[in-house]
């Protein structure tokens, strides 16, 4: 069996800490970055990305729509950039964000995190709107390939808020959510790993309260890891990372992309390392 996705995730941390670099080679990058809006831009950008992390952070998030975007000549870019990032020491979080149920997300899985997967990566973003429980399959067989899932519990767009905040007996559905995660989790996670393969995604600029996902900041033996998307140029402030997570900050992979990305490739080196500093300030303020 290969080591869990929840073990590589605290490994990643030891050696690089807890920052996530994301790829959004959206169209207002490329203009900054002075590449032109195709799939040559998109290449270069991308791969001038994933050159600057490696060495620097343990998780770098491609945001799979910009190069879907491109057609087939897109995804050509991102199965190349997979296929880089697959030798390097950096764990691969596709941002995707699929979700079906039976042999679609079969399909789904196969495509992203199976033995022949085009597009090779560690961990794949999943709605659980169609049930937390439509995702078992993956799971399982996530678990046997060492892959992980983040799975979409409390975003940062506003417009998540009516079903996100919705009820579920005394819970809202983001916490039923992360709840149905702490229960595979505790079942799941590898002997000696304090991490879960399976991870919520919640966006930094949440009000965790309002959200019902308070229990993050005082459940000290929370599993499941964190993926919190808004740090940066939605508002989030990577020196409050211990404030907005409470116990549940050992546990975040921080991510930041156009804060850093603005600064173009020559500048990028030093503000993964500005934005690493900032991040372990955070964390371990008193």
């Amino acid at each position: 069996m290969p080591s869990s996705f929840g073990t590589r995730i605290e490994q990643a941390f030891a050696k690089y800490g807890q920052l996530c670099v994301g790829v959004d080679p959206h169209a207002q990058l490329l203009e900054e970055w002075g590449l032109p809006e195709t799939v040559e831009g998109l290449k270069s950008f991308s791969l001038n990305v994933l050159e600057a992390s490696i060495g620097r952070v343990g998780f770098i998030k491609p945001q799979v729509a910009f190069f879907e975007k491109f057609g087939a000549k897109g995804f050509a870019v991102l199965e190349q950039f997979a296929e880089l990032a697959a030798a390097e020491d950096i764990l691969v979080i596709m941002d995707a964000k699929r979700g079906d149920i039976g042999s679609t997300m079969t399909g789904y899985f196969e495509a992203w995190l199976g033995k022949e997967a085009p597009f090779i990566c560690d961990a794949l973003t999943v709605s659980p709107f169609l049930g937390v429980g439509s995702l078992a399959e993956v799971m399982s067989e996530s678990l046997e390939r060492g892959k992980g899932l983040f799975v979409l519990a409390a975003t940062s767009n506003v417009e998540g808020k009516t079903v996100q905040r919705a009820r579920v007996g005394d819970n809202s559905l983001s916490q039923d959510i992360l709840r149905q995660l702490e229960d595979i989790n505790s079942v799941s996670t590898s002997a000696g790993s304090a991490i879960g393969s399976f991870g919520a995604v919640v966006g930094a600029t949440q009000n965790l309260s309002a959200s019902g996902l308070s229990v993050i900041q005082t459940e000290a033996e929370l599993n499941t890891p964190i993926l919190a998307p808004g740090f940066g140029a939605q508002g989030a402030a990577l020196a409050d990372a211990r404030d907005l997570f409470q116990a549940g900050a050992s546990r975040v992979i921080a991510s930041v992309s156009r804060s850093v990305l603005t600064a173009g490739a020559t500048g990028l080196p030093a503000a993964i390392d500005a934005a690493k500093l900032e991040l372990s300030n955070g964390l371990n303020h008193d």
